[in-house]
């Protein structure tokens, strides 16, 4: 009895944007680690790709590394965090858990920026880019203003004023970390600095 072998179908290809967005997310980890002394064999070894595929995307390893740091500063990964929050639990609960979503996207950012700055990589803006808003993006306080949904008629104002206000403090705890935990953050932020109401 012969058996014919059914011809070997390949894997549907990637867009462009996709491809971009694989050779990214392999290369990040491996930025934070080792900073420009990566090299792009490491990236296609860590991307499962042919080192030459990573040119066809990017023209020089320098473009790369300004699209890792570009990626890092994303919050997008923060707000699919933030957004599946639980809302059953306390306020004190999500906001300490949209605390630790923020720290962990910070930390990523300094992991990839120190990296790169402790090896001399500089962004290649050909252009000057354009004014940004300082802290916190739309999306992250769009996310976290959510948050206080279930507690709307008992908030002092706006709930996207709160939530901005929330992520400026923890900004700061992450510029001035001294032993502030997360909890103690959401404390103070909720019930203010004194432990008690004054006599």
């Amino acid at each position: 009895m012969t058996t014919t072998e059914q011809p070997r179908r390949r894997a549907p290809g990637m867009s462009p944007d996709q491809r971009r967005a694989m050779i990214i997310g392999a290369a990040l980890p491996l930025v934070a680690e080792y900073g420009t002394a990566v090299t792009t064999s490491q990236i296609a070894r860590a991307a499962g790709i042919g080192e030459a595929t990573i040119f066809r995307v990017f023209s020089v390893k320098e473009e790369l590394l300004d699209a890792c740091m570009a990626e890092a500063l994303r919050p997008d990964h923060a707000v699919e965090q933030i957004a599946s929050i639980p809302m059953d639990q306390p306020l004190a609960d999500r906001l300490a858990e949209a605390a630790d979503a923020l720290g962990g996207h910070l930390e990523r950012i300094g992991a990839v920026a120190g990296a790169l700055m402790a090896s001399g990589h500089h962004r290649r803006d050909p252009a000057p880019a354009p004014p940004r808003r300082r802290g916190p993006s739309t999306d992250l306080i769009r996310a976290t203003a959510d948050l206080f949904e279930p507690e709307a008629a008992s908030l002092r104002a706006p709930a996207e004023q709160i939530a901005a206000l929330f992520l400026d403090l923890r900004f700061s705890k992450a510029r001035q970390d001294e032993g502030l935990s997360t909890a103690d953050l959401v404390q103070i932020f909720l019930y203010g600095a004194l432990r008690e109401e004054p006599a």
